[in-house]
């Protein structure tokens, strides 16, 4: 019961991130008005919104006027439900875990948002930054001194990467958005994370984006957004990152 309790805690958690995902990029207000249907921007009644239950009922379906619904609000609903879980799991009912879910609730955000719109919102990073600091004063696994050097390798990286390839191509490469993600993550994780973490994202990158080049025929100038990859390694290092590093330095 208490486990079935934690993942409803985080599916409704989810319902709100999805408000975000939904308004933050057209800088919409996330408190007001309440949710409404996407398509003829009726309130949704309150039974009408209960996490994963109230998609599967009414079929994808807005009551109303029938509209669909996308099958994303169910997804980030169990996404972040599942990871409340797993957190609790692993760290119990601590306020470490508290933590960790507050940052890969941000995370969950992040990734969506890019993915419409191949933007990250400063609104989330750059806020996320000083929580993080903030959170290491809480956080076992590091110091905030770890975290301040975590901000200053991780954006400090991107920068010259993104400089770089500027001056290389003439072309734009890494976003500001994705600097500032990653200084975001080393707030919270440390900058003995940021290695990992930049691997791991690259070489999802090369999986994921790779193929989804070759699937939908794209040139390979075409844009792929960076921030989900690092948000999906992030989540990586908060559940097994200590323990991959250490199984690898032993091989």
């Amino acid at each position: 019961m208490i486990l079935l309790f934690v993942f409803l805690l985080g599916a409704i958690l989810g319902s709100f991130l999805n408000v975000c995902i939904h308004r933050l990029p057209k800088r919409e207000s996330i408190l007001s008005p309440p949710s409404y249907c996407p398509h003829c921007h009726e309130p949704i009644k309150f039974y009408d919104n209960i996490p994963i239950l109230s998609y599967l009922l009414l079929r994808g379906k807005c009551r109303q006027c029938k509209g669909h619904i996308s099958f994303r609000y169910p997804v980030v609903e169990g996404l972040s439900g599942l990871i409340s879980l797993a957190l609790f799991i692993k760290y119990g009912l601590t306020l470490q875990s508290l933590l960790f879910l507050l940052f890969t609730a941000a995370l969950i955000i992040i990734t969506f948002i890019d993915l419409d719109y191949q933007i990250i919102p400063d609104i989330i990073s750059i806020p996320g930054i000083f929580s993080g600091i903030g959170a290491s004063f809480f956080i076992p696994i590091m110091s905030w001194l770890e975290s301040i050097f975590g901000i200053l390798i991780g954006g400090g990286f991107l920068l010259l990467v993104a400089i770089g390839y500027k001056w290389l191509t003439g072309r734009e490469g890494m976003g500001g958005g994705d600097i500032k993600l990653l200084a975001m993550v080393g707030s919270w994780l440390g900058w003995k994370a940021i290695p990992f973490i930049l691997f791991s994202s690259s070489l999802i990158g090369v999986l994921i984006g790779g193929g989804s080049v070759l699937i939908n025929k794209r040139g390979v100038r075409s844009k792929i957004p960076f921030g989900p990859f690092l948000s999906l390694a992030s989540i990586i290092y908060v559940f097994f990152g200590p323990e991959l590093i250490n199984w690898y330095i032993r091989l």
